[in-house]
C-alpha cells in the first residue's frame, strides 16, 4: 500500500506540471487598407508590441472570435495573402484553430505566440457585422500602451439639448458612448476639434463650428454625469470613431472626475442640401453642388459611381488603391459626412468614356478628391473597376413620414403618407393621377429601399389600413432628385383627386438594384449617312410609322430620303432591362415577323439649333436581345421564337444601320446646320439607376446632298450638358 501511495503522489504531482497555463493577455485591432471601418488586417498586441497572424488554418470560427474579441457580433467573410496590405513587425500567431466558441483569439490552440514560418504577403484579415454586441464593454487586458489600441465601444450618439431636439437634422449637442449597455459622458480635458470632426462626420456632416461653451457648461453642472473611463485620440481623417485611438485612461472618482472640464460637446455643419431651411418645392430637393465631382447610379442619397470632371468631360476613377481615406474626401466635398464604405468593381454600376484617375491617395484633409496624388495613367483600368462610395448621409426622418402597406413585402405596397389634417397629423393615401417612375423613385429613396421598379396607378390588390384610405396628397410631380416625397410638386393643403383614392391610390414596389441603358455614341456618329429609297420598298416602315406625315400623300413610285445610322445600346446598369409588359401583351409585327415588346423604346429627333423638331421623331417600336456581351458573360435574350426580351447586364442590343425604321425620314428638311437627338426610354416605362444619360446629341450639317455628323456625346457626359441637355433635365420630353 505504501509503494501504491507513492506512486499516485507521484502522478498527481506530473498532472500538476501539465495542466494548461492561462491563456496569454492579448489585444486586437483591426488595421490596413481598409474600405469599410468594420474590416481590416488582424493585429495583436501583446507584449507590448503589435504584431499579425498568419492565414494558415484560420477560418471562419477563428474570424467570428475575433470579430466577437471586437465588440462585434460576428465575422461576414476573411481574407487570406495580405487583402488589407502587409503589416509590419512580428507575426504573432500562426496556424490558429479555434472552435468559435473562444472568448478570445488567445485561448485558440496554435503554434504560440511567436512562432510562425510565415510572410507578411499571408497576413489575415476579417470583414465583421456592422452591429455591435449588446452590452459590451471594453476591458483593457494590457495594463500598459493603452494608447495604441482602437475605440471599442457598442455605440455612439449626439445628445441634443432640449431646445435643439426638435431640429431636423440635429448638429449640436453632448457627446456619448455606450459602453457596458451603459450611456458615458466623454472629459473634454484632452479633446479636440479632429476628434470633432470625427464625430460630425460619422453622422453625416462634413464640418465642425464653434458653440456657445458658457451655456453647456451651465446645462452639465446641473446634469447627473457618468464619464467613459478614456479620452480619445483622432488625427481628424478616420471615417468613424472605432479607427481612433483610445487617449490616456481618465481617472474615475465620482463628481470629482473631469473637475478642470465638462461633457464633451460637439456643433456639426451641415452640407447645404440639409441644411435648416423653410425654403420648398424644388429648391429643396438634393442635386450636388460641387462641379469637380459627383455621384452617378446610386439608389440613396450620399452614394454612386465617383465621377471626375476634366477638360470639361465626366470621367470615372479606377479602384486601384481605393480605400476610405479617398472615400471619404469625396463625402466631404459634395457635403455628406466621412465614407461608410469604399466600393470596389463597379458596384454602382460602370461608367462611360474616359477613366481620369487611377491609384488615388489622400491625406483626407483635401478639399477635393482632384487634390489627391493620384497616377494619370490609368493602363489597365477598364470600367469594370469603377470605384464608388456610401457616404454618412444626416438622419432626416423622412421615413418616419411615408409608409407602404398592403404589400407581399416590404419593397412594394401602396404609398401612405403622414400629413397634417385639421391641427394633427393623420396617415392618408397619395392621389395616383400623374403618378408614374419619377415619383415612385423618390418614395423609394425615402424608404431607404433602392430604386424603384414599377409605379402602379391601381391598388386594389394591395389592402392597406382602412383608416388611411383618404387622399391626402394629390398633383405629386417628381423631377425624380428629392430626398422625400414631400419636397415635389404637389397640391398642398388643397387636395383634388376627381377619381378618389382606395382602388386607385398610388402604389410603388421597390428595388436595390436597376438597369442602365447607354447609347454608344461613336458607332452613331461612324455610322450616319443618307440613302434614296422608294415608297414601294417601304411598306412595311410605313405600316409602323416609321415615315414621317407627308409619306401618307406621297406616290407609291416616289423616294424618301433617309438619314441612317447604327445605334448600339448598353446596359451599364446592376440588373437587366426588361420590358415592362409581359409577353401575353407583346404585339405582333406581320411585316417584321417578330414581336415587340415596347412599343416606344427610343425617339429620333431632327432639332433646329434653338430646339425645335424639324424631321418627326421616330416612335420606334424594338425587339430587345444580346448581340454582344463583355467576355465572360453570356446572352440571356433572343426574339427568335418568341424568346424573352430584354438586354442582360454587360450586354448591348445593336440595331444595324440597314434594318427598317433604323433612321430619320428628312425627305423634307431644308439645307443647314441641325442637332441630331436619340432619346432611349422616353417615357420612362422602364425603371433605369440613371436617365441623365439616356439622350444622346449630335451636331449635323446638311447640304442638301450630304451630311456631317460630329460631336456626338451622352447626356451628362460634359460640363456644359447642364445647358444643353435641358430636356431631360428638367422633364419636358414626354413622360407618359
Amino acid at each position: 500500500m505504501a509503494v501504491l501511495s507513492g506512486c499516485l503522489l507521484v502522478v498527481v504531482g506530473v498532472l500538476g506540471v501539465m495542466s494548461d497555463p492561462p491563456a496569454p493577455r492579448i489585444q486586437l485591432r483591426l488595421a490596413g487598407d481598409k474600405r469599410k471601418h468594420y474590416e481590416g488586417r488582424v493585429e495583436v498586441l501583446y507584449n507590448n508590441e503589435w504584431g499579425t497572424v498568419c492565414d494558415d488554418d484560420f477560418d471562419m470560427s477563428a474570424a467570428h472570435v475575433v470579430c466577437r474579441e471586437l465588440g462585434y457580433l460576428g465575422a461576414v467573410s476573411w481574407s487570406p495573402s495580405a487583402k488589407f496590405g502587409k503589416g509590419e513587425g512580428r507575426i504573432w500567431l500562426d496556424n490558429v484553430h479555434c472552435t468559435g466558441r473562444e472568448t478570445s483569439l488567445a485561448d485558440c490552440p496554435s503554434n504560440g505566440l511567436g512562432v510562425s514560418d510565415c510572410r507578411h504577403s499571408e497576413d489575415v484579415g476579417v470583414v465583421c457585422t456592422q452591429k455591435r454586441i449588446p452590452g459590451f464593454q471594453f476591458i483593457s487586458s494590457t495594463s500598459n500602451d493603452v494608447e495604441t489600441l482602437d475605440v471599442r465601444v457598442e455605440d455612439v450618439r449626439i445628445r441634443a439639448t432640449y431646445s435643439q431636439r426638435k431640429r431636423v437634422p440635429i448638429t449640436e449637442g453632448f457627446v456619448e458612448l455606450k459602453d457596458g449597455g451603459k450611456w458615458r459622458q466623454i472629459c473634454d480635458e484632452d479633446w479636440n476639434m479632429m476628434n470633432s470632426r470625427v464625430v460630425c462626420g460619422m453622422y453625416g456632416f462634413p464640418g465642425v463650428k464653434g458653440f456657445n461653451t458658457r451655456a453647456y457648461k451651465l446645462l452639465s453642472q446641473r446634469r447627473k454625469k457618468n464619464y467613459w473611463g478614456y479620452s480619445v485620440n483622432c488625427t481628424g481623417n478616420e471615417a468613424h470613431l472605432s479607427s481612433c485611438r483610445m487617449g490616456k485612461a481618465v481617472k474615475l472618482v465620482g463628481n470629482s472626475t473631469c473637475v478642470k472640464g465638462m461633457p464633451v460637446v460637439v456643433s456639426c455643419v451641415p452640407g447645404r442640401a440639409f441644411a435648416p431651411t423653410h425654403s420648398a418645392g424644388f429648391r429643396k430637393a438634393y442635386r450636388p453642388e460641387q462641379p469637380l465631382v459627383r455621384l452617378r447610379g446610386g439608389a440613396n442619397v450620399g452614394e454612386g459611381r465617383v465621377e471626375v470632371l476634366k477638360n470639361g468631360v465626366w470621367g470615372t476613377v479606377c479602384d486601384d488603391n481605393w480605400d476610405l481615406r479617398a472615400a471619404t474626401v469625396v463625402c466631404r466635398e459634395l457635403g455628406f459626412g466621412s465614407a461608410k464604405e469604399a466600393l470596389t468593381g463597379a458596384r454602382m454600376g460602370q461608367g462611360m468614356g474616359l477613366v481620369h484617375m487611377n491609384e488615388v491617395e489622400c491625406s483626407g484633409f483635401e478639399k477635393s478628391v482632384t487634390e489627391c496624388f493620384f497616377n494619370k495613367e490609368a493602363l489597365g483600368c477598364s470600367h469594370e473597376e469603377d470605384a464608388a462610395v456610401r457616404c454618412n448621409v444626416p438622419a432626416m426622418g423622412f421615413h418616419n413620414r411615408l409608409r407602404l402597406a398592403g404589400g407581399r413585402n416590404p419593397y412594394e405596397g401602396r404609398v401612405e403618407v403622414l400629413n397634417e389634417r385639421n391641427g394633427s397629423l393623420v396617415w392618408g393615401t397619395v392621389c395616383s393621377e400623374s403618378w408614374g417612375i419619377m415619383e415612385a423613385m423618390v418614395v423609394c429613396r425615402q424608404l431607404g429601399l433602392g430604386f424603384a421598379s414599377h409605379s402602379f396607378q391601381e391598388t386594389w390588390y394591395w389592402p392597406g389600413d382602412v383608416s388611411a384610405d383618404g387622399v391626402v396628397m394629390s398633383g405629386v410631380r417628381c423631377s425624380g432628385t428629392e430626398m422625400s416625397l414631400s419636397q415635389c410638386l404637389h397640391h398642398g393643403k388643397h387636395v383634388s383627386c376627381p377619381k378618389g383614392g382606395g382602388r386607385f391610390a398610388a402604389g410603388v414596389s421597390c428595388s436595390h438594384t436597376a438597369p442602365d441603358l447607354v447609347l454608344n455614341a461613336e458607332v452613331v456618329e461612324h455610322t450616319t449617312y443618307l440613302e434614296d429609297r422608294p415608297m414601294y420598298a417601304l411598306q412595311c416602315a410605313h405600316e409602323e410609322n416609321c415615315l414621317s406625315s407627308t409619306a401618307n400623300a406621297a406616290d407609291h413610285a416616289s423616294y424618301r430620303r433617309l438619314l441612317r445610322f447604327s445605334s448600339q445600346i448598353h446596359n451599364n446598369g446592376q440588373s437587366d432591362f426588361r420590358p415592362r409588359a409581359g409577353q401575353n401583351s407583346w404585339i405582333w409585327h406581320e411585316c417584321h415577323r417578330h414581336y415587340h415588346s415596347m412599343e416606344v423604346f427610343t425617339h429620333y429627333d431632327l432639332l433646329s439649333l434653338n430646339g425645335t423638331k424639324v424631321a418627326e421623331g421616330h416612335k420606334a417600336s424594338f425587339c430587345l436581345e444580346d448581340t454582344e456581351c463583355d467576355e465572360g458573360i453570356q446572352k440571356r435574350y433572343a426574339c427568335a421564337n418568341f424568346g424573352q426580351q430584354g438586354i442582360t447586364v454587360g450586354c448591348w442590343d445593336t440595331y444595324r444601320h440597314d434594318i427598317d425604321c433604323q433612321w430619320i425620314d428628312i425627305t423634307d428638311i431644308k439645307p443647314g446646320n441641325y442637332i441630331f437627338q436619340v432619346v432611349i426610354n422616353p417615357n420612362y416605362e422602364v425603371a433605369e439607376s440613371d436617365y441623365t444619360n439616356n439622350i444622346m446629341r449630335c451636331k449635323c450639317r446638311y447640304d442638301g446632298h450630304r451630311i456631317w455628323t460630329y460631336n456626338c456625346h451622352i447626356g451628362g457626359s460634359r460640363s456644359s450638358d447642364m445647358d444643353e441637355f435641358t430636356g431631360i433635365l428638367t422633364n419636358q420630353l414626354q413622360r407618359r
